[in-house]
């Protein structure tokens, strides 16, 4: 067995990398997490995982942490704008470590006839995925689609009031749960040479358009749940008149654009194969968002 580190495992994906890692009874002494944080590790740190301080933008310090370990899960950075940069920096310190498998959370990239609405995100994920490759290491890439936690985010805490109100058009998703992410990723750190220079998409068996978003809630609900396609200036107005901060009306309006142009429209059955059972489906999935 392997020595294997999480990176941000602090963090929501990373947190719940370790915590199958524990369930499938892989031994606590070859656990590591790398956090920024050493105090919000202590949950961590209480069920016996080996605690290494690193920060992505600090080459040195993640090459330290990189110390006796085989195998490393390289969670991408969530600071969007300074991720290529934060990555190039962790792709140096694992060069130059005896790290022998690397495996990243990367995201679906389906090939598109003219410029993302998001490749303010999908630029880093490919660099990154040409650095592994040439950086002579064993690597994994987990292609994961969005999260099924990232709906109800989409369309609102009202949703039963106002309807499904999203720019998304009559494009398709087959999004995940964050969970079962997870899961596949911690499969893979338990049997790493079953995956050695391979890419999966990591995306649910079925495609869904915000239409049949709505028609879910509504059978789930029982109550009468609309849809609406705004135009991008429509949807931005309405979030702006709601108070939502214009950083995040950007990143919102570009996620529906991309969702209406088919990018995440990647359904497949690499997801299921890892996890060896079916993924949750998405009237699975709003059983439990709205507790019937």
């Amino acid at each position: 067995m392997k020595n294997i580190l999480i990176t941000g495992a602090t963090g929501q994906l990373g947190n719940a990398v370790v915590n199958f890692l524990l369930s499938k009874k892989y031994p606590v002494s070859l656990i590591h997490a790398l956090v920024r944080d050493e105090i919000k590790a202590s949950v961590l740190k209480d069920k016996g995982i080996d605690i290494r301080v690193g920060d992505y933008n600090n080459v040195e310090s993640v090459q330290t942490a990189l110390k006796g370990i085989d195998i490393v899960l390289f969670v991408s950075a969530n600071d969007l704008v300074h991720r290529t940069q934060q990555h190039e920096y962790v792709m140096k310190a694992i060069n130059a470590s005896d790290v022998k498998h690397v495996v990243y959370t990367s995201f679906v990239n389906k090939e598109n006839s003219g410029p993302s609405p998001i490749a303010f995100i999908t630029d880093a994920h490919i660099k990154t995925e040409q650095w592994l490759k040439e950086s002579g290491k064993k690597y994994t890439v987990l292609r994961n689609n969005l999260y099924l936690e990232y709906v109800p985010v989409y369309i609102g805490e009202k949703v039963l009031e106002t309807g499904v109100f999203f720019p998304a058009g009559e494009g398709k998703t087959a999004g995940a749960t964050r969970e079962e992410m997870a899961e596949v990723a911690a499969n893979v750190l338990i049997s790493p040479d079953k995956h050695e220079y391979r890419a999966y998409n990591i995306s649910n068996n079925e495609s869904f358009t915000y239409a049949e978003v709505a028609e879910t809630i509504a059978s789930v609900t029982g109550k009468p749940v609309s849809y609406y396609s705004p135009s991008q200036e429509e949807y931005k107005q309405m979030l702006a008149g709601a108070g939502v901060p214009e950083g995040f009306i950007t990143l919102l309006a570009a996620f529906g654009e991309a969702i209406k142009r088919n990018e995440f429209d990647t359904p497949g059955t690499d997801l299921e194969t890892l996890l060896g059972k079916k993924p949750v489906s998405l009237k699975a999935f709003f059983q439990k968002v709205y507790g019937k």
